[in-house]
């Protein structure tokens, strides 16, 4: 039985219809990508799936019993009228286990209680309730806690900030923390890779890999993609079309069920085309005196426009594939049958399918560079009194292609900043060569003017270029990007992101740069214009420096890997695979020494074999004392620490003899710990 199942969805938002005549169902184990168009209402419809809106019609339910996880993909106003820090917001998922876990406690005092009966009493208790503890996790979840965030890159520091203080990005990644510990039957997740580097990309797809329920992604992040989900949704305004397999599968499954639509539609058009010239000859028939012919005419084209009517809202492979009585329940609008006039207007207008409209992008240099683009040498990239990483010596070369990557905060956007001189090195050189011009796109569009018509800021950057353009040839070049129509005259400060990054690469493509020099291009665009991009790019004839976390468009692209790693800029010379493979290599060799580092310490003694048997009274009692006290110890020391906090905060004079106590009040407090951990074993 599938955990959740939708018939006949539709969803509008006062006069407008946003999509209609939904159905699909959501299987046990499922991993589903939902892909489409921005504006096609991929978010409009996970809302309804996971409760938040309801639909305007159509029906939705869901299995007994099911818990549904939603991430939605901004939270700006997450945690707004909370207090609690992000480690206690993810504690709140465990009140249950703590409560366990203080009656545990209350029962190990108990069992050393001097009162035979009060302590007979816990014994009997403790078992079952430490059983049930234990197989929930009871002595795990903080672990899970600590792994999560640290995955997510949320640094320790962040973790005793309280959540609303978070900034939007850190409270998405927050709440989907939450969702990943509190593990729902079924997880929905909006775009949750916008705000993580790809170390925690990486983290993401592996803790998904395992995940035990069902999953429900839209993203559009096709590497992502390739790593998480085993079948695709695309949707369209009145349909789910399910793939099976990842976002590749899908790719030439996609086109494989276009060329099938077409020789379909084909087939089915000529097909009417030859049934309405029947229904001419018996309808001439009955001007010429014979009725007979007029009952045979009238079915004819009743189910001519049934037919007709299918094709229109449904495509022609619904004629093949469904019963008429399914399929005029998601007919919209009336299916009484057309004259004749009628018929054939509407027969003479079908055309056969078309995949989605993409933007189109040509991105050519005007001249040559010279053969060396951007060389560095001792360089050093930060701030005075800040620095952020050092580098190899590199030279990147005419028409090569390079990626940029690392973790968030490590100096990306720094480095661009230096290589466009806004900033300069903090020590060493960061040079470019000769005839270069460079085409840059920002990752927050700054260059973007906001008081400004997409129209007028298309002119402007003509003009500034001096290149000639009137109205009519802004009007055309910004069709190319799908802007049509009135679209051309909204202002710039409206623009959703996908828009504002599409505007941005119309404008990139005026500038004839032989150097491209891209931050995060991918950004808010939808897979579509993600493929568009990629084959200008793959195409373009110029050098080519990208940042991104866009793993799928890297993979294609790039020659050179530079990496920021623990303050130091490494260049990897080869593509994003071979990249992988070394440093899994690498990180494999590490392990590997220091499994052997360990293997070379001298073993502890063996314990002499024993027979497992019940514990005594008397040592459940002493193992209850003996916890009680190091857990009274451990209050202590946690207090210690807190008090030397606070005498940092307010003494920076002593802080260096106070960081001193701290450590060592951290490393006997660390001992405490692990003597709790073993004797709670």
């Amino acid at each position: 039985m599938p955990l959740l199942t939708a018939v006949n969805l539709s969803q509008s938002f006062g006069p407008t219809d946003v999509f209609a005549g939904i159905s699909l169902a959501v299987p046990e184990g499922a991993r589903i990508g939902l892909v489409g168009p921005n504006g096609v209402g991929k978010t409009s419809l996970i809302r309804i799936l996971a409760g938040v809106e309801k639909p305007a019609g159509g029906e939705l339910s869901l299995a007994r019993g099911l818990r549904v996880g939603y991430l939605r993909q901004e939270a700006i106003d997450a945690f707004a009228d909370r207090d609690a820090s992000v480690w206690d917001e993810m504690m709140t998922l465990f009140a249950g286990l703590r409560e366990q876990e203080r009656r545990l406690r209350a029962f190990e005092a108990d069992m050393a209680s001097s009162d035979a009966e009060t302590a007979a009493h816990a014994i009997e208790a403790y078992g079952p309730l430490h059983d049930d503890f234990l197989a929930q996790g009871g002595y795990d979840y903080e672990r899970r806690i600590k792994n999560t965030l640290e995955g997510l890159g949320f640094d320790e520091t962040l973790w005793s900030l309280p959540a609303r203080q978070l900034s939007g990005g850190q409270k998405t990644r927050a709440l989907l923390a939450r969702l990943l510990l509190e593990r729902p039957g079924l997880l929905i997740l909006d775009e949750p890779t916008n705000h993580l580097d790809i170390a925690s990309l990486e983290w993401l797809e592996g803790t998904l890999a395992e995940w035990p329920g069902a999953l429900v992604v839209v993203s559009h992040d096709r590497f992502f993609l390739d790593r998480v989900v085993n079948r695709i949704w695309e949707m369209a305004p009145n349909r789910i079309e399910e793939y099976r397999g990842d976002y590749s599968a899908y790719l030439g499954q996609r086109e494989e069920r276009l060329q099938r639509q077409v020789f379909v539609f084909n087939q089915e058009k000529a097909r009417l085309e030859n049934e309405l010239r029947l229904i001419k000859i018996d309808l001439d028939a009955v001007k010429a005196g014979n009725d007979k012919p007029v009952t045979w005419a009238k079915g004819k084209l009743k189910r001519l426009t049934r037919d007709v009517l299918v094709i229109e809202q449904l495509g022609a492979l619904a004629l093949l594939n469904e019963q008429w009585l399914d399929l005029s329940e998601r007919l919209e609008g009336s299916t009484r049958p057309w004259g004749l006039d009628e018929a054939e207007r509407r027969l003479a207008r079908l055309r056969p399918p078309q995949p989605p409209a993409r933007m189109t992008l040509s991105l050519r240099a005007e001249r040559r560079s010279g053969v060396s683009v951007v060389r560095a040498q001792a360089l050093t990239v930060g701030y005075p009194g800040a620095p952020l990483f050092d580098a190899d010596d590199f030279e990147l070369r005419f028409r090569e292609r390079a990626a940029l990557i690392g973790p968030n905060g490590s100096g990306k956007t720094t480095f661009l900043r230096t290589l466009l001189d806004e900033i300069k090195p903090l020590s060493g050189t960061l040079a470019t060569g000769a005839s270069l011009k460079v085409g840059y796109f920002a990752q927050a569009h700054e260059s973007l003017d906001p008081a400004l018509s997409v129209l007028e800021q298309t002119l402007a950057r003509a003009r500034a270029d001096g290149r000639r353009m009137d109205e009519g040839q802004g009007r055309y070049l910004l069709s190319k990007y799908l802007f049509t129509s009135e679209d051309v005259f909204k202002p710039v400060s409206g623009l959703s992101g996908g828009e504002r990054a599409r505007l941005a690469l119309a404008l990139l493509a005026l500038d004839g740069a032989n150097l491209l020099v891209l931050d995060e291009p991918t950004n808010h665009l939808d897979i579509g214009a993600q493929e568009v991009l990629q084959e200008a790019l793959e195409a373009y004839d110029g050098t080519v420096l990208l940042v991104s976390h866009d793993r799928y468009l890297i993979r294609r692209l790039a020659e050179q890997i530079w990496s920021i790693e623990d303050g130091h800029l490494y260049v990897f010379n080869g593509h994003y695979d071979e990249y992988l493979g070394a440093r899994n290599r690498r990180q494999a060799a590490r392990a590997q020494a220091a499994a052997r580092a360990a293997a070379a310490r001298p073993a502890p003694a063996a314990a002499t074999p024993s027979v497992q048997r019940r514990p005594s009274n008397n040592a459940v009692k002493a193992r209850a004392t003996r916890l009680s006290e190091l857990e009274d110890r451990i209050a202590a020391g946690e207090a210690a620490l807190r008090r030397l906090a606070e005498r940092m905060a307010g003494e920076p004079h002593n802080a260096m003899a106070l960081s001193k106590d701290y450590a060592e009040a951290q490393r006997a407090l660390d001992a405490l710990l692990a003597d709790w951990e073993a004797a709670a074993a």
